[in-house]
């Protein structure tokens, strides 16, 4: 062992790197997931290679990029999948094995593949929405109804976001002169933290849901490709569950985010945010202005109509009653004629029956019994039946057809 050589560490460097100079000397295209990230002029990232069934990695390495390059191939990966580098996600990569006797081994980064990296994203997201759908709750925001008179916004946003402000101006200042009430609930809207902190102001929302009509979430003057963190599947969720209308204008054109396909509608900016619900809101006017003057040329019509019927009525009046006047007065006079005759026969009849009751009293007068030989004895004023009536010295008188007679009783 003592005869054996010993190379410095320099030394033994050295000849790693001209082996991997000589053995790996071409270009290779290899699949990782980035671990790490530093954007310094230079790039400088780690790659890695995960364990499906384990937490221990399988692989790792370190990878850089230099200046000269990297701004470039940041440009064209941005431009094509809408997304920043960043840990986490999957990424293709041309690479050059290095090794450098003082900085140890690496790969030198010359190109990258967006589409490798947008494939993963894309499938990503569609298993996202695939559990969404599985779960039922993917279209519930557009079950929802906006309500009529949406004029209380709960805003979502980060309070130096410059669509912020554009979106307070729009809905502030809107030429129907509308009034609106709008109240910032501030979240981070870009990097690994705005999955945590939206569902945060989410929660606040729903604390205080009885004073909002609608939640707005709006993003601007942030970097248009960092995206990612609307494309989370524990803040779709929370989304599409959310009780209230959830509009998302988070300012980009190109592919809607998973936040923008659960939420109740998706706008490209915060004021188109703004200019929807200021449209809603004058639409809900109008219709209202609307139905107030239909309401008012209908009441105008019936009033017209009945001032028409009325004046027809008062000129028919004069005619009416002089037909009735002339009618009653034929009824009046016809029925006095009745009442005339009807009391000519009665007192006809009455006269008539007074004469029978004359002639029967007048039959029945004493006057013709005295005439007949009889006579009439009376006692105090009565026709006396009975001797057994009087008393001794009672006075009686008798009447006869000529003259009476006063007698005084003996017993």
């Amino acid at each position: 062992m003592a005869s054996e050589r010993t190379f410095t560490l320099l030394e033994l460097n050295h000849m790693v790197r001209e082996t991997i100079e000589q053995q790996m000397d071409g270009k290779y295209w290899v699949e990782a997931e980035l671990s790490d990230l530093h954007d310094r002029n230079h790039c400088y990232m780690e790659l890695v290679e995960n364990d499906p069934f384990g937490p221990t990695p399988l692989a790792k390495a370190r990878a850089v990029c230099w200046a000269n390059r990297w701004t470039a191939l940041r440009n064209k990966f941005e431009r094509q999948t809408q997304q920043q580098l960043r840990p986490g996600i999957k990424v293709r990569m041309m690479v050059t094995p290095t090794f450098h006797e003082a900085y140890g081994f690496a790969y030198q980064v010359s190109d990258i593949d967006p589409d490798y990296t947008l494939g993963d994203i894309v499938r990503k997201r569609m298993e996202i929405i695939r559990q969404l759908k599985e779960s039922g709750i993917f279209d519930l925001q557009r079950e929802l109804v906006l309500p009529r008179f949406a004029q209380r916004i709960a805003v979502i946003s980060s309070a130096q976001a410059a669509g912020y402000g554009d979106f307070c101006h729009q809905i502030d200042d809107n030429s129907y002169g509308l009034s609106f009430s709008h109240e910032l609930f501030a979240a981070i809207m870009q990097g690994e933290q705005v999955e945590q902190s939206v569902i945060a102001a989410l929660d606040r929302i729903n604390a205080r849901i009885d004073e909002f009509d609608v939640v707005v979430i709006i993003r601007g003057g942030g970097a248009t490709t960092d995206m990612s963190g609307f494309d989370t599947l524990a803040l779709a969720e929370n989304v599409a569950n959310f009780p209230l209308p959830i509009i998302t204008g988070i300012g980009h054109d190109r592919d809607e985010c998973i936040l923008d396909m659960v939420s109740y509608m998706r706008v490209k900016t915060p004021t188109a945010a703004a200019a929807f619900l200021i449209d809603h809101l004058s639409e809900v006017y109008t219709a209202l202005v609307s139905a107030r003057e239909r309401i008012s040329r209908i009441a105008e019509r019936h009033l017209a109509y009945e001032k028409m019927r009325l004046k027809q009525l008062a000129d028919r009046i004069p005619t009416l009653f002089a037909l009735t006047r002339e009618r009653q007065t034929k009824r009046i006079d016809a029925l006095a004629h009745r009442l005339d005759s009807a009391a000519t026969q009665r007192l006809e009849r009455e006269r008539h029956r007074l004469q029978l009751v004359a002639q029967r009293a007048q039959a029945q007068d004493p006057i013709h019994i005295l005439r007949r030989g009889y006579s009439i004895t009376l006692h105090n004023g009565h026709a006396l039946r009975s001797g057994d009536e009087l008393a001794d010295g009672d006075i009686i008188e008798t009447r006869l057809e000529q003259g009476t007679l006063k007698s005084e009783i003996r017993k």
